[in-house]
């Protein structure tokens, strides 16, 4: 975020030992520290999530060759490049409390970033440094080429074919960007970095894997196996409540502290990231900052997917419908909060493999708390953008397990339903719908219910399901009404 007049102090590293002492600030910038990861995709997640990890490692003293350099491929990703790079790399952190209470702190460990279509060169020769040794990513579930679940491949992708016909001299997408990186570092003998994905998406570490494998066979079928030999693609498991930074977190920053950050990240104080613990030429202590490293994240993924994120889709429609505009005001509606824990408890729990010794009660009482947070201000717009292609991922796993059981899942049909009513009263001017996918969400939604299913490819396979349709087509009729 930026604005017009400029204050009379900005946040850089000249005015960090002026900043109140209850502010942690990042005491290790004169260090010796080095870029050790790349990141696609530094927004406020990224932000407040991975890079909050790095800083606490690089407070100890012991990650001085894991900080990170942030890139960004998309023209509007200028604008993160020019507020981070005017503050050192420095931006704000705020955890916001239940009860009012904020907890600021500094961080530092983003040491770099780059704009690949403003300095190709820059990034590949960043991507090449044999000291890099991981390459992350937070793109979102809709920046994957290769996509079986949302219908996605490579080949059809118009930027990948842009990328690949020109042998990747300059790069469109992440992957071509990854696969460009890979392939100057097999030419010169250097060890392949690993590839984290750090985004909600089911299987994370192979949807990564298929993206760069399936641009590298494109370019080159010989450099396509040697990734798949040579390169790793951990998944993970990401958590933690980020809103879109707004003008009032500004303004709350320059209150507080006396200084200027052109882009604050307010998150939740909760977070948590699992990790399967596969990084052959090595990585940070993740562990020691507070992150689960283990051989197999998938349940916990599967926990966090269909819990949290498919919890955020369900109140984010119907919340819409009934005039509300954020998280916490959906759920303070007892028809909206039932539903909610209807969905998960009925719907999503029963599909779940729950490690040993985890609390899912507790674990679902603990989404609510984390819901109802007033201070985290988390707008409903935001869980429901780019829904073609969250819910296949979020929910649509769920309906399945439930109609394999031979079970119908009705809280999964309401909340499709309350997807579609949403598009049907956003074609009418009701409502703004953020998502790729618009005009043929909109010609679905304009006609019956069921043309809805068979008009988008994830979701055409419910309609052979009966109890499904009739749960969903009653459920379409009485949200129409409402």
């Amino acid at each position: 975020m930026s604005r017009e007049c400029e204050p009379t102090a900005r946040l850089d590293k000249s005015v960090l030992a002026a900043l109140p002492a209850a502010v942690s600030t990042p005491a290790y910038l004169d260090d010796d520290i080095r870029i050790g990861i790349v990141h696609f995709g530094v927004g406020n997640f990224h932000r407040a999530h991975q890079a909050m990890y790095l800083d606490r490692l690089l407070h100890t003293g012991d990650a001085r060759e894991w900080a990170i350099c942030g890139v960004g491929v998309l023209e509007r990703d200028a604008r993160m490049r020019d507020a981070l790079n005017a503050q050192d790399g420095l931006y704000t952190l705020t955890l916001r409390h239940a009860d009012g209470n904020d907890e600021i702190s500094v961080i530092g460990s983003i040491r770099r970033v780059l704009h690949a279509p403003d300095d190709p060169e820059a990034v590949v020769d960043q991507l090449v440094d044999p000291g890099v040794r991981i390459v992350s990513l937070t793109i979102t579930e809709g920046g994957y080429v290769e996509d079986p679940i949302g219908g996605k491949r490579a080949a059809n992708d118009p930027l990948v074919i842009a990328e690949t016909d020109t042998d990747l001299t300059r790069p469109e997408t992440v992957f071509g960007w990854i696969v460009a990186g890979l392939r100057e570092r097999r030419r010169r003998g250097i060890p392949a970095f690993t590839v984290l994905s750090c985004d909600n998406v089911p299987e994370n570490g192979a949807v990564a894997r298929r993206s760069v494998e399936a641009v590298a066979r494109l370019v080159d079928a010989q450099l396509a196996d040697w990734i798949a030999s040579e390169v790793a693609f951990p998944s993970t498991m990401v958590d933690r409540i980020t809103p879109v930074t707004v003008e009032a977190d500004v303004d709350r920053i320059r209150n507080r502290l006396g200084v200027e950050d052109r882009w604050p990240v307010t998150a939740e104080p909760f977070q948590q990231w699992v990790i399967e613990d596969d990084f052959p030429t090595g990585r940070p202590d993740f562990g020691a900052a507070g992150a689960t490293m283990v051989a197999d994240v998938h349940a916990y993924e599967a926990i966090k997917i269909r819990l949290l994120n498919g919890g955020h889709q369900a109140v984010a429609y119907l919340g819409q419908l009934a005039g509300h505009e954020y998280v916490h005001e959906a759920l303070d509606d007892p028809t909206i909060a039932e539903f909610v824990r209807t969905y998960m408890e009925e719907d999503a729990a029963p599909t779940l493999q729950v490690p040993a010794g985890f609390d899912l009660p507790g674990y679902i009482g603990e989404l609510f708390a984390r819901f109802s947070n007033p201070a985290i201000a988390d707008t409903l717009a935001r869980l429901g953008a780019d829904a073609s292609n969250r819910i296949p991922k979020f929910v649509l796993p769920t309906i399945i397990d439930r109609l394999a059981a031979g079970e119908v899942p009705h809280a999964g049909a309401r909340l499709i339903a309350s997807w579609r009513e949403f598009i049907r009263r956003a074609a009418l001017g009701n409502f703004a719908l953020d998502d790729s996918a618009a005009p043929v969400l909109f010609t679905a939604a304009s006609s019956v219910p069921v043309d809805f299913l068979d008009a988008l490819p994830a979701l055409a396979g419910l309609t052979h399901h009966d109890g499904f349709v009739e749960a969903y087509v009653a459920a379409a009729k009485d949200l129409a009404v409402e």
